[in-house]
């Protein structure tokens, strides 16, 4: 089923059964309202891990029933991150996800090499966007994990991101490797980098998706941007998937497209054993709810 907005994310959630997601550090306000509504929605069972009083006194204020979900106390953010590693690689849990804690502290227990979740590849974080006036999801890629990737990583972001769009029903993703440019331009490292993932897409050193660049953002998404400059590309104009060249310009785009064009986001780190779930703590609880919902996609396919 190719999924082109939230509501069908919701759908094939549900379709996919719910999975335990362990939140760490989860006495957030945000959190446990989106954990309640993904056990209404039914796509998940949730463990709370984290400060059992204050989840218990930001419930009652909120006015949510976490009768259903187990609570397990750990005051300490960073131990309550190393808890919820321990469930899911015992199997209790499905997905990971991060309360009130930094997002370092929360990596760090997961790639810890005796007790997180590695798997030898790399972590990325993929943003799913539902924007108004679009017709399709738009993913982005990597707007919170990897600050410089180096060719290598970048074949590894890229592939990351074609494993989730999949997920999502896009058989064959249109991959984008944004610059300042379409032209490849030896003063521009950036350009050379993605004509370089171009061709290793030609060589099938990635796989399951076309992958062209450079190309800036507008030639990526709008076929009148494309077509004005000529550029003959069978991703020009009918990107899915955008890459940025490093996490500062993946996260300007991501926030800009929040912030300015008011799109919805859901978001998730794979790579490891588990869907990773590092939502911001500004975000609010839809956004949460989303990523649930989107880790527990990936999870299925776990």
């Amino acid at each position: 089923m190719h999924i082109s907005n939230f509501d069908g994310l919701l759908r094939a959630a549900r379709a996919s059964g719910a999975k335990t997601v362990a939140i760490a550090a989860a006495h957030e306000p945000e959190i446990l309202q989106a954990a309640q509504a993904a056990e209404t929605e039914g796509i998940a069972d949730c463990i709370l891990v984290g400060d059992r009083s204050a989840i218990r006194s930001l419930a009652e204020h909120l006015g949510l029933d976490l009768s259903r979900m187990l609570i397990i106390d750990e005051p300490e953010p960073r131990q309550a991150a190393r808890k919820v590693m321990e469930l899911v690689r015992l199997g209790h849990a499905q997905v990971a996800m991060k309360g009130r804690l930094e997002t370092g502290d929360f990596l760090r227990a997961a790639l810890d090499k005796d007790t997180g979740l590695r798997t030898g590849r790399l972590l990325s974080h993929v943003g799913v966007f539902e924007i108004p006036g679009f017709d399709r999801l738009i993913f982005v890629t990597d707007a919170g994990v990897v600050v410089a990737p180096d060719m290598m990583q970048k074949v590894e972001i890229v592939q990351n991101a074609i494993e989730v769009a999949q997920a999502l029903g896009i058989e064959c993703p249109r991959v984008a490797i944004l610059a300042a440019t379409e032209m490849v331009n030896p003063k521009i490292p950036t350009t050379l980098d993605a004509a370089n993932l171009a061709k290793m897409a030609d060589r099938g050193q990635i796989r399951g998706g076309i992958v062209d660049g450079p190309l800036a953002l507008d030639n990526a998404i709008s076929l009148e941007s494309s077509s004005i400059k000529g550029i003959n590309s069978p991703v020009a104009g009918a990107a899915d998937i955008l890459v940025a060249p490093d996490v500062e310009a993946g996260n300007m785009l991501a926030k800009a497209i929040t912030y300015f064009a008011k799109g919805r986001m859901a978001g998730v780190v794979v790579g490891a054993q588990s869907p990773l779930i590092v939502a911001s703590r500004s975000d609010p609880h839809d956004t949460k709810l989303m990523s649930i919902a989107l880790g527990t996609i990936m999870a299925s396919r776990h």
